[in-house]
């Protein structure tokens, strides 16, 4: 899939913000130990990525959870969060990295059919100047029927899309997380109540 830059400016995919908060300490430390034991900035980014994909929990999957943590540090500081959650923490590791990084989404069905409903998927685009190639990575975190990887080609997202039940990729990279995203995180109390269906900006 050709993806699409929302943002011309790369610098935008390289800021920090409130959510996407890498000059945090943990944070800080963390990005180090990435570095020291990565050899190329690739390697870093891929450490990154594995750790958030594995050691984050997706609160999901973690049957008596509710919490609901949005912030980069939030997420890192509790080990665990939904997918758009653990999306702002990679962004930050990278960005933190000077790796510029965005934000994907897709409309995926709830519990695997139409008839349960459709839900806002979140995950993370990556660029890297050597190679002049934006390309999409999946943080989600894998389980039985859900395998994501770093990987360029070919992809290896958590979630194949399937158009047949109407499910859709957006082909859209973000410079930051949605507003109604974000606004939906605030206003939830259960992370497992938490569905964002398709904002208007996308």
């Amino acid at each position: 899939m050709q993806l699409k830059i929302r943002n011309e400016n790369l610098q935008a995919y390289l800021e920090e913000t409130d959510v996407i908060n890498f000059s945090h300490p943990a944070i800080q430390e963390k990005i180090q130990e990435f570095q020291k034991s990565g050899k190329t900035k690739f390697e870093s980014a891929q450490l990154a990525f594995n750790f958030v994909r594995d050691e984050i929990k997706h609160s999901f999957d973690l049957e008596d959870s509710k919490v609901i943590t949005i912030t980069s540090s939030d997420a890192l500081n509790k080990l665990e969060g939904i997918c758009f959650a653990k999306a702002h923490l990679l962004a930050a590791f990278l960005r933190g990295m000077n790796i510029p990084t965005g934000f994907c989404y897709q409309r995926v069905t709830r519990k695997g059919t139409p008839e349960s409903g459709y839900a806002l998927h979140g995950l993370n685009a990556v660029y890297f100047e050597e190679m002049d190639k934006w390309f999409r990575v999946d943080p989600r975190g894998n389980k039985p029927g859900v395998s994501s990887e770093f990987s360029i080609t070919p992809e290896k997202l958590a979630y194949p899309i399937r158009t047949e039940m109407d499910e859709i990729d957006y082909p859209h990279v973000f410079s930051e997380p949605l507003v109604e995203v974000i606004s939906g995180m605030k206003q939830s109390n259960d992370c497992k109540e938490l569905f964002v269906n398709r904002p208007e900006s996308i």
